[in-house]
């Protein structure tokens, strides 16, 4: 079978021969399983009861078994002679299968706990071989390559086992790996069949007897030797060299994690200088040679990590192995811990995180030199008594279990304790047993909490305290060795702490509700970094800015609107007023001290954007440490005397009323970045340019594009996107724009973040919408091709998306399938951080859900409860932050990729769809984004003003933005029901009626020029009046007044009705034309000689839509569908054109036209010349009829499709030249008719088929 690049994924489907495939559908519960690395095996007519056959692919490697979701394992080991199956999961590690287990039922649970719902998609999922790269069976255990790290050298070289002659020499794959030497057959080098020869303590020598060679042998009795012979003397040299480092090694350290290990290799036992051993991530056994129950063979180890074993029960004993000090049994399954884990007496470290333990054994509390104890993802709703006879214990965690009253009393009554993490609980409140003051407590985390207030003043020696993200309104702390308090995101009003702490160095209180800033804060001597932004603070005290030791100040986005006078100079280094109120700076803010030192002589940055600054003081020039100045978003006309700085390195004075430039000869060569755009009358001359590029970048308004007004007009919908990288080297965010999805007037956008990858944003750009076409053709609800299309995305991303992983956003706007008549429908899903925003009426409708630890509060539990490690930045096993992603599937199941869904139809109110990134969504708010692009008319600078804006906010990573600008309401209708005149039983309105019509704003087209006809609609709703309209300039005074009634035109917003019987009613108009020979419209030739003047018939063949009016005949109700024959009025005495087609016995169809054509709504572009590559040429007033026709694409039918899209001014022109020739081949409507009526109704049905195909 034909592989891609990589070796774990094919890329094929397997063929199925239609026994297979009927056996297939008969149940649901049938299915098949991909077995990998079996021997080539034939096709069994006979199988077990559940197993119905063996196919064999084309690769010797791969066998498809196929099965019921009953079948065990061990069955189908039966049938393919094997002993055991291996599951492996998203290319990771590879298990042993229990003979009972499931295969097949592995896969379906697998597939629905994805997401996928429905048992028949299931079934057809679990067929796929893409499906590989994340679940794959196999045969025979591997051996796989890239799993065996620390490659020290390797090549092709002759190879001989064992010392004697008897064996030949072979060319053998030779790798010196870690501490092993790896012998392999060049052929099967990756399937598994290789032999290790472990180096430790073993002998390295060189052959005398054959040039070149060295001996490998292993230490233990009758330890097998390798003998290889290399090219070159240089060549053997460096083996000797490197082998013999491995050989002379002594280990103390052996790590064999994530190697799919069941037991121990032998040859480690025979190493008594072990003392530290990590087993992390493998699928260790308890009774087998080399399995836990044999540890206790190591008399020497200290440390044992058996982490992410998947154990079940606790291995007794391992409580034999008395010398361990370190042990790590975290995320084992374990419900219960046995009592003989109090014999491991010099237990110092016990770690039991992401297990289901409820209460600890009391035999614990022997451990007396246990000094960390980890409890945390378990399922404790206290703390356990038995830590309180833990005399030693220092750092308890328990972290993510299910605490909610947090008992200080408990904390007292510990000796030694110093560090407790209550992080990610349910606590709501806080008791006490006693008043007695805890002096031991220095560290508290009750981060991701429920506490509403918090009382820790009888921890007299607190030293550090995390609250964030809680309830919290009153804080109440003990200040006497308080040095770091973080207390961002809460409700805070007030925050006591008594004594003022005077070792305080860091305090952040962002995101809060005080009003002020406390008196002890300003108060306390060594405070150097001070956050108060996002709260309610009028003013900053002078006190806090006289303060010696404070070094960051950011009181940014708050109610400032004055900064007090400075008489002292002060060691500030960052100072960050954003967003406040204020109107100006005092003078004297940069100036000198009275002690001759700049007040800010130590400033690096500022920040004052978002202000209402019309100046920056020219004292700024004093800070000469300055390198970053931000000041967007204010009213500053004078560009500030910064250009002299020696370090200054960003300028963002964006969004300003600067006018000009004051430029110094020499610009410091440390200027970077310098952002001037939003500028609206600022002016930069040629040489002001020149002496700016130097500079990395440089951000200038561009002069506006000149574009035609109806430009935005022509479509529903017209797309910007802008991507900025940021700080980094590479972008990292991709996106997707169709505005003409699937040939038809529907539209899909995305928007995909890989975070730290830039390859998964990519493929899902390029992949998306061809899976999102393939399940819209499956299915018509939303919610299941949505969430098909997400799930069938994650399983394309194939081995890139085994580690990698990205946020996806995807947007469809469609028709309502179920109701044509209704508008657009909008189908938002996402998983991971993206987001969408919709404008409706001027506010922000959100639109996507944000799947994250901290927004979804819903997640945090389902990932708690199947004991995913969440660290302390809150990231699942410190990888993302993401609970639903595409992609990173060896975090499975806590990583899902099923999407969040929701639709809603689009209305008149509905006027941007914003689609942005983590970045952009951090530092903007949803109001704030919509209100600074809502008036901007180009998307693309809409989406470029977004992404600016997030950058002078100080984001500094991969930021995009996408602005789609919707016109899908009522104004973008061009029915005639919607403000325009229809015609009535007695014809049209009169010319000067229709003439002041009110113009459609716009048009139904993607193209602006012609509607494009979708394959769902009915001949009858993309009908013309082709033929049927004049001009007021060249009236045709002899032709009839009256007009034939016709049905009402519909625009792609409103579809005409599907009707219960389908009429054959063809909406196009074809003139025989000029052609260039290859079927195309050309230019250069020109009309046939003759057509006009030889006096031969004109034959145009037209067809109009006809509808039942007074007196109109009717076809029989049998032949609607196929005859072509359309009865003419009765009463009228208009005029009648006769069409026939030239080469081939023609059915007539006969229609009543009027002498004074008049205008009607069309969008047949007869108003301008239309030219075969959609462009439209305005027409001349002698226009020639035949001239217009000529241009028409020839089509296999003869027929020319007019769009059915409406413009009041187009109009059909008849020359005053042409039209005696018109008039004379109109002139007889009565002979017409009876030609008409001489054509039999009952034609042939060959004739009849001919017609109706050619309309369609």
């Amino acid at each position: 079978m034909k592989r891609s690049g990589s070796r774990h994924c094919l890329h094929r489907r397997s063929r199925f021969s239609s026994r297979e495939r009927d056996w297939l559908k008969e149940d649901v519960k049938r299915g098949c399983v991909y077995l990998y690395g079996a021997e080539t095996a034939t096709a069994t007519a006979t199988a077990p009861a559940s197993v119905a056959s063996t196919v064999t692919s084309s690769s010797s490697d791969l066998h498809l078994v196929l099965c019921t979701v009953e079948t065990p394992a061990s069955e189908i080991c039966a049938g393919q002679g094997k002993e055991s199956l291996y599951l492996q999961l998203h290319g990771d590690l590879v298990r042993r299968l229990d003979p009972t287990e499931r295969p097949l039922h592995m896969v379906y649970e697998y597939l629905a706990s994805l997401g996928f719902e429905d048992p028949v998609r299931i079934q057809e999922e679990a067929t796929n071989p893409d499906l590989s790269c994340m679940i794959r069976f196999y045969g025979e255990k591997p051996c796989q390559m890239d799993h065996l790290d620390r490659i020290l050298l390797s090549g092709i070289y002759n190879v001989r086992k064992g010392k004697t002659q008897l064996h030949k020499w072979a060319e053998r794959l030779v790798v010196l790996c870690g501490t092993c030497l790896i012998v392999s057959s060049v052929k099967d080098c990756q399937t598994g069949k290789m032999h290790i020869l472990p180096l430790v303590g073993g002998k390295v020598e060189e052959l005398k007897r054959r040039q070149h060679s060295l001996a490998f042998s292993s230490a233990g009795a009758q330890a097998p030797t390798y003998h290889v012979c290399f090219e070159s003397l240089a060549e053997c040299q460096r083996w000797y060299r490197q082998a013999s480092k491995v050989v002379s090694q002594r280990m103390s350290t052996v790590d064999l994690s994530c190697y799919s290990l069941e037991e121990v290799p032998e040859h480690l036992f025979y190493s008594q200088d072990i003392t530290y051993l990590n087993l992390r991530h493998n699928f260790m056994q308890l009774e087998r040679p080399g399995g836990l129950d044999c540890l206790y063979r190591f008399s020497q180890l200290k440390g044992l990590n058996l982490s992410h074993n998947k154990l079940g029960l606790f291995p007794i004993l391992l409580c034999e192995i008395s010398t361990l000090t370190e042990l790590n049994l975290s995320c084992n399954g374990f419900h219960e811990l046995p009592g003989q884990i109090g014999s491991l007496l010099n237990l110092q470290t016990l770690c039991l995180d992401g297990n289901f333990l409820t209460t600890l054994p009391e035999e614990l509390g022997n451990l007396q030199q246990l000094s960390t104890l980890g409890l945390s993802f378990n399922n404790f709703s206290q703390i356990p008594e038995a830590c309180v006879k833990l005399t030693m214990l220092e750092k308890l965690a328990m972290a993510g279990n299910q605490l909610e009253i947090l008992n200080l009393g408990v904390l007292n009554r510990m000796e030694n304790i110093k560090h407790v993490d209550f992080r990610l609980n349910n606590l709501k409140r806080t008791v006490i047993d006693n008043l007695e003051g805890n002096k031991r407590v220095t560290h508290v985390d009750l981060r991701d909490n429920q506490l509403t207030d918090l009382d820790l003043s009888s921890l007299g020696n607190l030293q550090q305290l995390h609250c964030e993200r809680n309830q919290l309104r009153d804080l109440t702390l003990s200040g006497f060795t308080l040095r770091a308090l973080c207390a961002n995101s809460n409700r805070l009003t007030t925050v006591n702490v008594y004594p003022v702490p005077s070792l305080l160095t860091s305090l952040e209180l962002s995101r809060n509700q005080l009003e002020y800033v406390p008196d002890w804060v300003c108060e306390s001597k060594k405070i150097e970094v001070l956050d108060m932004s996002y709260n309610l603070l009028t003013e900053v005290p002078i006190r806090i800015l006289r303060s010696l030791s404070l070094r960051k100040l950011m009181v940014g986005h708050n109610h400032v609107q004055s900064l007090p006078v400075l008489l002292e100079h002060i060691p500030l280094e960052v100072l960050d007023l954003q967003h406040n109120l204020l109107t100006r700076l005092p003078d004297t803010l940069f100036s000198k001290a009275l002690n001759k030192l700049n007040k800010l002589e130590q400033l690096e940055e500022l920040n004052l954007s978002g202000n209402k600054l019309k100046t920056i003081p020219t004292t700024i020039a004093n800070c000469k440490q300055l390198h970053t100045l931000v000041a967007h978003s204010n009213n500053i006309s004078i560009f500030p005397e910064i250009l002299h700085l020696p370090h200054i390195q960003f300028v963002d004075l964006s969004c300003n009323d600067l006018t000009e430039i004051l430029i110094p000869e020499a610009l410091p060569p440390t200027l970077q970045d310098l952002d001037l755009t939003g500028n609206t009358n600022l002016v930069l001359e040629h040489k002001t340019l020149e002496i700016f590029s130097h500079i990395t970048t440089l951000k200038i308004d561009q002069k506006p594009l000149l574009t035609a007004d109806s430009a935005g007009a022509s479509t529903f919908w017209s797309h910007g996107l802008a991507e900025m990288a940021g700080q980094r080297n590479k972008l990292c965010v991709s996106a997707l724009a169709v505005d003409n999805f699937a040939e038809g007037v529907e539209a899909v956008y995305g928007m995909f973040d890989g975070d730290r990858n830039e390859e998964l944003p990519r493929l899902l750009q390029c992949t998306m919408a061809d899976v999102l076409l393939e399940e819209v053709q499956q299915s018509a609800i939303d919610t299941v091709f949505m969430a098909n299309t997400f799930l069938v995305s994650h399983r394309k991303l194939g081995m890139a998306g085994q580690k990698l992983g990205s946020s996806a956003l995807l947007c469809y706007v469609r028709h309502d399938t179920a109701d044509p008549t209704s508008s657009f429908t909008l189908t938002v899903a996402n998983v991971g951080t993206c987001q969408a925003v919709l404008c409706r009426n001027g506010q922000p409708l959100p639109l996507s859900r944000v799947f994250s630890l901290e927004h979804c509060p819903e997640e945090l539990q389902r990932v708690k409860e199947q004991k995913a490690i969440v660290t302390e930045d809150n990231k699942v096993n410190g990888v993302t932050c993401c609970t639903r992603m595409l992609g990173c599937t060896y975090l499975y199941p806590w990583i899902l990729p099923k999407p969040h869904i929701y639709s809603l139809p689009l209305t008149v109110q509905d006027e941007l769809l914003i689609l942005g990134n983590k970045a952009l969504w951090e530092r903007l708010s949803y109001l704030e984004a919509v209100t600074a692009v809502r008036h901007v008319h180009d998307p693309l600078a809409a989406a470029k003003k977004l992404c600016t804006l997030a950058q002078s906010y100080g984001c500094q990573d991969n930021v995009g933005a996408m602005v789609i600008c919707l016109n899908v309401g009522e104004d973008g209708c061009t029915c005639e029901a919607n403000g325009l005149n229809l015609p009535g039983p007695g014809g049209f309105a009169s010319a000067t009626t229709v003439k002041d019509a009110p113009k459609p704003t716009t048009p139904s087209s993607s193209s602006g020029i012609a509607s494009e006809f979708s394959s769902e609609m009915s001949t009858s709703e993309v009908s013309s009046e082709v033929g049927s309209t004049a001009s007021d300039e060249h009236s045709a005074t002899g032709l009839d007044a009256s007009l034939v009634p016709r049905p009402e035109r519909r625009c792609s917003l409103h579809p005409m009705p599907t009707l219960g019987i389908f009429q054959r009613q063809p909406s196009c108009a074809t003139f025989s034309s000029n052609q260039s020979d290859n079927g195309l419209d050309s230019d250069d030739d020109q009309p046939v000689e003759g057509v006009i003047t030889n006096g031969s018939k004109v034959e145009v063949e037209v067809d109009i839509h006809c509808c039942r009016g007074k007196g109109l005949e009717a076809s029989p109700p049998a032949l609607e569908e196929t005859s072509l024959i359309v009865g003419p009025e009765e009463d009228s005495g208009g005029l009648f054109f006769r069409f026939r087609r030239q080469n081939s016995v023609s059915c007539a169809a006969l229609l009543p036209v009027s002498r004074e054509l008049q205008k009607s709504p069309s969008a047949s572009c007869l108003y301008g010349k239309k030219l075969s590559n959609g462009s439209v040429v305005p027409l001349e007033d002698s226009l020639n009829l035949i001239e217009v026709a000529t241009e028409a694409p020839k089509k296999k039918t003869g027929y020319f499709c007019a769009p059915a899209q409406l413009e009041p001014e187009d109009q059909l022109v008849i020359p005053r030249d042409l039209e005696e020739e018109v008039k004379e081949q109109l002139k007889h409507p009565q002979d017409a008719r009876g030609t008409a009526d001489s054509e039999p109704w009952g034609e042939t049905q060959a004739d009849r088929s001919e017609e109706l195909d050619t309309a369609l």
